[in-house]
């Protein structure tokens, strides 16, 4: 194999890139964490009217696993796509970007 070749392989350390699709990653701020391990964030997508050609909000509340309850109300967190949890969980919490003051 030629050293090119070998460097594209993936290493067992990266999941994603030996997926055949990427795992699609958001940006919201916690707006529920009453339930135990679960948190319910809201993403805002800004996408193009297409016909008025206006950019217009569209919120989406997303379930994400919160492994340990450390997420609180008003916390800016990216979250994971990742394989059903529960009924609604199918998003995982990648890191916290901005604690709530």
């Amino acid at each position: 194999m030629s050293e090119q070749a070998a460097s594209d392989q993936a290493t067992p350390g990266q999941a994603n890139e030996a997926r055949p699709n990427a795992r699609k990653v958001r940006e919201g701020t916690v707006v529920s964490d009453k339930m135990d391990k679960t948190a319910v964030v809201e993403t805002v997508d800004r996408v193009r009217h297409r016909r008025y050609a206006k950019t217009v909000q569209r919120n989406k509340k997303l379930h994400v696993h919160d492994e340990e309850n450390t997420l609180n109300v008003g916390d800016r967190v990216r979250v994971q796509e990742t394989r059903p949890l529960s009924k609604n969980k199918r998003w995982r919490l990648v890191e916290v970007l901005e604690r709530a003051k």
